[in-house]
């Protein structure tokens, strides 16, 4: 059985203008990235400041995504919080806006136990029947889900996938190894897109192929094709641009790029603001020498 999420797919910035949502901006970057070789999108991530989407701008901004998508590309919802009930309901909301799956986070500061997020994401998957990945990025949420967690979860149909950001290279390995091959392990952490991909890992959900969606897709299309050895030198001549999208918190160097780049406006939402002045020069001096300004 094929994967519905494989690839190159990007987690989206969510623009905004004067405090909306810039619904042409979003469009514009969503045909920008399919023209330019993403295989999926996901809206509502932490990229996309979801935590600061009002609920029917959560449920707009998808909706928003697929209907420019229009069945291009999947449309991969983000639709976690840090609470059980909540998350259930961002998941309907995802559902209902036509997305083909979501993506739920680990919950964040409850720090709950293993066998809490067994059970939070058991009741999401019986809640909703809609495609679930997985996400594990411990340096955002303060808790660390472990293989043997995600290979119980695994065992649940419509838990497909996992997101994983740990940056535990043996962790993934595992999870290649042991979940099966319906089971898709993604890379969170786009210095290490090739390195998983080697391990068996089924694509990358990026935060720089917002800016250079053509590259990030190269190196999976030529791992794809066997191509080991470019794909793994492409990936050594992205690190400096991925290195650069986390001169401070994401998503402000990537959004700062795209409005430096003209594909949005440099407007965040409160508690983010924009870059300090030193970081926000050396994601400029980045930006030239890629020739991206």
């Amino acid at each position: 059985m094929s994967l519905l999420f494989e690839g190159s797919i990007t987690a989206l910035v969510t623009p905004f203008r004067k405090g909306k949502v810039d619904e042409k901006a979003f469009r514009a970057l969503i045909d920008w990235q399919i023209a330019s070789g993403t295989d999926g999108l996901v809206p509502c991530g932490t990229t996309g400041e979801a935590v600061t989407l009002t609920e029917s701008e959560h449920e707009r901004v998808i909706a928003l995504c697929v209907e420019q998508a229009a069945k291009k590309v999947p449309v991969l919802a983000g639709a976690g919080t840090n609470c059980t009930d909540k998350a259930i309901h961002l998941a309907k909301l995802a559902q209902k806006a036509g997305a083909d799956g979501m993506l739920q986070v680990t919950p964040y500061y409850n720090k709950p136990t293993q066998e809490g997020l067994y059970q939070h994401f058991e009741a999401i998957a019986k809640a909703v029947d809609l495609p679930m990945v997985l996400y594990n990025v411990p340096g955002r949420t303060a808790v660390n889900m472990e293989a043997e967690t995600v290979l119980r979860l695994a065992k649940i149909d419509t838990i497909v996938g996992i997101k994983e950001a740990s940056g535990k290279l043996e962790l993934v390995d595992r999870l290649v190894q042991e979940a099966g091959p319906d089971f898709g392990v993604y890379s969170g952490e786009d210095a290490l897109n090739a390195q998983i991909y080697a391990l068996g890992g089924k694509g990358t959900i990026s935060v720089t192929a917002n800016i250079v969606p053509d590259r990030v897709a190269k190196v999976w299309n030529l791992f794809a094709k066997g191509d080991k050895t470019n794909a793994m030198l492409e990936q050594e001549n992205l690190q400096f641009l991925n290195k650069a999208m986390f001169l401070q918190t994401n998503p402000l160097p990537v959004k700062t790029a795209l409005a430096l780049m003209e594909k949005c406006l440099e407007e965040f939402r409160l508690p983010l603001c924009p870059m300090d002045e030193v970081p926000r020069a050396k994601l400029i001096e980045a930006l030239k020498r890629e020739k991206l300004l």
